[in-house]
């Protein structure tokens, strides 16, 4: 059972290199920030803080409703918070070419983007250790909207964030409007075809797996 726990945690960290390689894409794309990123820099610019720390204190809010929710904090979340940035970093610093420039060339790298952050997320969902505060969020509220598929909540989801981030001025470009409704839309497309529901996972929290690794 602990060789198990041990090869899930490798499972965890192979979907989040690959998400991570998603997300680089979107970066790349140069046409625009996410939703979370437009609320993250238009939260700094009303508080003391800059584009990371107003980043970090979205997770910390994002992980308070978590909680309320009763979504389990598990050691998926603590891999996802140490690992996921530092891997985006990794291959935005590997990447020898300019940022992109064409805006068409742009959209569709945006588009095999979701695709990547969506396989990612169901490769390290399915190791069952929990999810990073933003995955449970999704998965908190798509437990309460059992009949809407996961994926229009996600659209939901960041359309709300999205509205936030710009009643507080964050910058909102034509990457921002293709993620709100269109991550979302392709993650329902590739959960269809590799028939993955993250609400039926049954998650471990950390105490649960500690008390399994500490076991004789």
């Amino acid at each position: 059972m602990k060789q198990k726990i041990i090869m899930e945690w490798v499972r965890i960290i192979a979907g989040l290199f690959i998400f991570s390689f998603g997300v680089h894409l979107t970066i790349y794309a140069n046409i625009g920030l996410a939703p979370w990123d437009c609320l993250g820099m238009g939260l700094s610019y009303h508080t003391p803080f800059n584009y990371g720390l107003s980043m970090t204190m979205i997770a910390v809010i994002v992980l308070g409703v978590d909680i309320i929710l009763r979504e389990r904090i598990g050691f998926g979340t603590i891999i996802d918070a140490m690992l996921t940035g530092n891997f985006v970093q990794f291959f935005n610093s590997i990447n020898p070419l300019p940022l992109n420039g064409n805006i068409w060339v742009g959209i569709a790298l945006m588009f095999v983007g979701f695709v990547f952050m969506a396989l990612g997320m169901a490769v390290y969902m399915k190791s069952e250790q929990c999810c990073g505060p933003r995955d449970a969020l999704l998965v908190g509220l798509g437990k309460r909207m059992s009949k809407i598929p996961i994926g229009i909540v996600e659209v939901l989801l960041w359309a709300v964030v999205l509205l936030a981030g710009w009643l507080l001025g964050g910058p909102v470009g034509i990457g921002t409007i293709i993620s709100t409704f269109g991550a979302g839309l392709v993650m329902q497309l590739v959960y269809s075809v590799i028939r993955f529901e993250p609400r039926e996972l049954r998650h471990r929290s950390v105490a649960e797996v500690s008390r399994i690794l500490l076991s004789k």
